[in-house]
């Protein structure tokens, strides 16, 4: 930043002194003036003497020539504070555009759950690991009902068989029974008729 701040200014005052250098070539500089005067006056002894008029001249284009090369720095100066105050205002501009991309990198790398942030990491491996235990607690209750429909089977065939065997032992002691009163009816009606 500083080494364009420097740059800026250098460039500034490069083009001011061109400036005055082209335009004090161009427009009769003060020094041709002096020279001027110098070669148009006439010499008194070892000195030289100036007629007033061309000395008030000279002295009005001096002042002129300050006059303009004040308002000239001024100008600069002014643009000079004006860029030195935008400079200040793009770098606040580039701090407040850097902390909101960085915001905005936080938010498009993070998901929000339950109002937690979390990184997309740790998302990721969240959402996989609940997906995970899901499915084994899936196939578990699929073994435990796949094992109870099998036992439950073996208990229905089995109380199936239980049922059959127990029918047939109905039948055989309603058989047995039923010899065994024929053989007491039998005996009764013995004892009755001897």
């Amino acid at each position: 930043m500083k080494l364009r701040l420097l740059t800026l200014i250098a460039l500034l005052l490069s083009s001011v002194s061109f400036t005055q250098e082209t335009t004090l070539k161009d427009t009769n500089s003060i020094e041709n003036q002096f020279e001027e005067l110098y070669k148009k006056s006439s010499t008194y002894q070892i000195y030289k003497v100036i007629s007033k008029d061309k000395y008030q001249r000279l002295k009005l284009n001096i002042l002129d020539s300050l006059k303009n090369l004040k308002e000239t720095i001024t100008h600069k100066e002014s643009l000079l504070l004006k860029e030195k105050t935008n400079i200040e205002e793009t770098k606040r501009l580039l701090a407040k555009a850097e902390i909101d991309l960085n915001t905005a990198l936080k938010k498009e790398n993070s998901i929000d759950v339950l109002g937690i942030q979390l990184s997309k990491t740790a998302y990721n491996l969240l959402l996989w690991s609940i997906i995970v235990s899901l499915l084994l607690g899936l196939s578990y209750f699929i073994f435990k009902f796949f094992r109870s429909n099998i036992l439950t089977k073996e208990a229905q065939n089995n109380l199936l068989d239980i049922e059959e065997e127990f029918e047939q032992h109905r039948k055989k002691t309603l058989v047995r029974e039923q010899k065994l009163r024929r053989k007491l009816q039998d005996e009764i009606n013995k004892q009755r008729n001897s």
